[in-house]
């Protein structure tokens, strides 16, 4: 099993969830793409700075991590450094629930996530800014492209892992051990 997974699929899916259970079960460091990207008011990062972050991240967690996220703009960088990638590919309905559920109980218990910013009802439900939206904007185009990266070999030396389920998700996260050089 590998040392650097990238958990990867729409917004919605558990990304995170998935990401940090990993990281908890082989006690490595857990990396937030959006904690990263997110500044406050809802800026996003630029991309220099960005990379710049992730690389001290990245430095700080040593040769063992996990991370969530789909930024484009740091794909190369990072799935070079990895060596499994999974992707969350779950059906719609599923991920529409999640991310409903998700985003009312944010907005309602005014959750703070990444720089200090919220989510609001305004923004949420009635903007075009609104992750649901997104969600739903990305979905079959997360299909697509990760279906494509899957199979092109452009990195033959990934082991890429696609859950379709929550259940295989879980039976392969029970199946998990830590790697010997694990801390």
């Amino acid at each position: 099993m590998g040392k650097r997974y990238i958990v990867v699929g729409t917004s919605g899916s558990g990304k995170t969830t998935l990401a940090r259970q990993i990281a908890e079960k082989l006690n490595v460091k857990h990396i937030e793409l959006d904690a990263l990207h997110w500044d406050e008011n809802w800026t996003s990062t630029p991309v220099d700075e960005l990379k710049l972050r992730l690389h001290l991240a990245l430095n700080q967690a040593g040769d063992s991590w996990t991370i969530d996220g789909n930024y484009s703009k740091l794909r190369d960088m990072l799935w070079q450094q990895a060596d499994t990638i999974i992707w969350l590919d779950y059906p719609r309905w599923l991920v529409y629930w999640r991310i409903i559920t998700r985003t009312m109980k944010r907005v309602f218990l005014q959750q703070e996530l990444w720089s200090g910013n919220r989510e609001t009802f305004r923004i949420a439900f009635l903007s075009k800014d609104s992750v649901i939206l997104w969600a739903h904007q990305t979905y079959n185009q997360r299909k697509v492209l990760y279906s494509g990266l899957m199979t092109s070999g452009d990195y033959p030396h990934l082991n890429f892992l696609h859950f379709t389920s929550p259940q295989q998700t879980q039976d392969w996260l029970k199946s998990l051990s830590p790697h010997p050089d694990a801390p």
